[in-house]
């Protein structure tokens, strides 16, 4: 694959301007299907936060190294975004991504059964992998069944199972592990990857590779300058927002003086508004990208700057918690569409890209967030969030419309 950015038709480079067609009852199964993969795999991700302390006891581990099994998934991940579609080669893409549910069955249902520890670890890996080739191939999958001018629409669809299952998974899985077992519990999880697996060999249409990819040609792609900029807006964005979402229960405890009851309600008021939000970034996704990661990101901004100035008020916190979360719907739509736009000729390429980017991103954000609330309290992570939030405002402001 050679640098095409230069040879771009003014179809591919118009797509803002082109109405999207009305979707077949097949495409809206398709694209329901992968939805429902999404919902699988993120339950899967995130079901361990429920089930740490039954985990740890019964594999006679400290809590903290039961939750090495989110790194592991995490870590793990980020290698294999950037070999994901240089391994897939030619192969047909249905084809791989009912491998890779396959891939999340196994695993679940290692991590189920494990004896010990490090069994219980490569399950984790395994489902590591799953995510990472999912996501690497949704956008160009998405774009092939809906068009490039609805990828947005489409991914927000297919995000909307993350929005889903980051509210779902934690609380439902330590319910369930309370009821009949933590073990029970990731079995459910096999199950659901199951369920997504038939849906996809019922919906999905045969999906040929065009091409296939090699690691030069991935990295040939962060040459182009749109490429580097939607990175660095993921890198920015979701940075901010994970060095500072994660402190949110904190400072609701010191600054705003929250029990448990009213903290509960504000972060199920941030779940509900991602929902929101996911729905609404792809329809402004599709209408203007510039558009939407300048709102995206002023929301953010915004959210996480008058938490700081005036989140000692309760409603006030109340509301501008639950904006953040609207903000945070919007993201996982937003930033892969935005970085898709500069690579329509390579979108297999600039998924893997946009996966490396979210997991550093992630990972940085946890070692920031960590490092500033230890030195400066709960406001500091939330004062990080606004200023690389707006830092991510002036990007949208000033990125070449091609």
């Amino acid at each position: 694959m050679t640098d095409t950015s230069s040879s771009l038709t003014s179809a591919e480079l118009d797509l803002e301007n082109t109405e999207p067609a009305a979707w077949s009852p097949a495409t809206w199964f398709a694209v329901l299907s992968l939805a429902a993969t999404s919902f699988a795999l993120v339950s899967a991700e995130f079901l361990p936060a429920g089930l740490l302390t039954p985990m740890a006891r019964d594999l006679a581990i400290s809590e903290g190294t039961a939750g090495q099994v989110v790194t592991a998934t995490a870590s793990v991940g980020a290698v294999t975004a950037l070999l994901s579609n240089v391994l897939i080669g030619k192969l047909n893409r249905k084809t791989v991504l009912v491998g890779l549910s396959a891939l999340a069955i196994g695993s679940n249902i290692l991590a189920a059964f494990a004896a010990d520890f490090w069994l219980l670890l490569l399950g984790r890996a395994g489902l590591g992998i799953a995510l990472s080739g999912f996501w690497a191939l949704s956008v160009a999958v998405v774009s092939r069944l809906v068009g490039a001018n609805a990828t947005g629409r489409g991914m927000a669809i297919v995000t909307l199972g993350v929005s889903l299952a980051t509210i779902a998974a934690p609380s439902i899985g330590a319910v369930i592990s309370d009821w009949i077992g933590w073990r029970s519990a990731m079995t459910m999880t096999a199950g659901l990857a199951a369920i997504a697996m038939l849906l996809q060999i019922v919906s999905l249409p045969t999906l040929p590779a065009s091409k296939s990819n090699s690691l030069s040609d991935v990295f040939r792609l962060t040459r182009r300058r749109g490429v580097q900029l939607g990175m660095l807006a993921i890198l920015l964005l979701m940075t901010g927002h994970f060095a500072g979402s994660v402190y949110v229960r904190p400072f609701l405890e010191q600054v705003t003086l929250l029990e448990t009851g009213p903290i509960a309600l504000a972060l199920l008021g941030f779940g509900i508004a991602s929902v929101v939000g996911n729905v609404a970034g792809g329809r402004l996704a599709d209408a203007s990208i510039h558009m939407a990661l300048a709102v995206n990101a002023v929301l953010m901004t915004s959210a996480s700057f008058a938490l700081v100035l005036w989140g000692t008020h309760i409603g006030v916190a109340f509301i501008l918690v639950t904006l953040w979360g609207f903000a945070f719907g919007m993201a996982p739509v937003v930033l892969p569409t935005n970085l898709s736009r500069s690579a329509p000729d390579a979108l297999e390429a600039a998924g893997s890209l946009m996966v490396v980017s979210f997991q550093v991103a992630i990972t940085i954000g946890a070692v920031l967030g960590g490092f500033i609330v230890d030195r400066y309290g709960a406001i500091g992570p939330l004062t990080l969030t606004a200023a690389l939030a707006a830092s991510t405002v002036a990007l949208a402001l000033t990125q070449p419309r091609t």
